[in-house]
C-alpha cells in the first residue's frame, strides 16, 4: 500500500481532467452497470514511470479526439486494491496489468491496453491508439 500524500497528485492527474476515481468493489460494478448505451473508458493507474511519462499522459491527450468516451473512470494499482480487483474482473480473458487502459462499449469490451503497449509507447502513440479506438467505438 502506498501512502496517500505519494499518490494524490498521481490520481488528480486524471481526476483533474474529469475522471471519477473508483475506490470500492461497488463503484467499479456500478460504473460499468450503468454504461448500458455508453462508453466508458477505465484506466488503471499505477505510482510507475511509464504510467507517469507515457500512460496518464497519452489518455489525456486522447481526449482531445473529435470522439470520446462518455464516462471516464480510474481506479489506483497498490491503493485501491479491492476496487482494482474488481476491475480486472471486467478485463478477462487479459491478465492483471497495471498501468491498464480499457474501452467498454454496452458494457462490453472493446479495446484494451496493457502494460506491455504502454511502456515502450510514447504518450503520442498510446493517445493516437486511444483515439482509433475512439472513432471505431464511441
Amino acid at each position: 500500500m502506498y501512502p496517500p500524500e505519494l499518490v494524490k497528485p498521481m490520481k488528480e492527474d486524471l481526476t483533474s481532467v474529469g475522471f471519477n476515481q473508483l475506490t470500492t468493489t461497488t463503484d467499479v460494478d456500478e460504473i460499468i452497470k450503468n454504461s448500458d448505451g455508453e462508453t466508458l473508458l477505465l484506466v488503471v493507474n499505477s505510482v510507475c514511470g511509464c504510467a507517469a511519462g507515457n500512460m496518464r499522459p497519452g489518455v489525456k491527450l486522447s481526449l482531445n479526439n473529435d470522439k470520446a468516451p462518455t464516462t471516464l473512470a480510474t481506479v489506483f494499482a497498490g491503493v485501491d486494491g479491492e476496487a482494482t480487483n474488481q476491475a480486472r474482473k471486467y478485463f478477462l480473458p487479459y491478465p492483471p496489468s497495471s498501468p491498464s487502459i480499457a474501452l467498454f462499449k454496452d458494457k462490453k469490451l472493446v479495446h484494451f491496453l496493457e502494460r506491455h503497449h504502454i511502456e515502450g509507447g510514447s504518450a503520442e502513440m498510446i493517445a493516437e491508439n486511444l483515439s482509433q479506438a475512439y472513432n471505431e467505438f464511441c
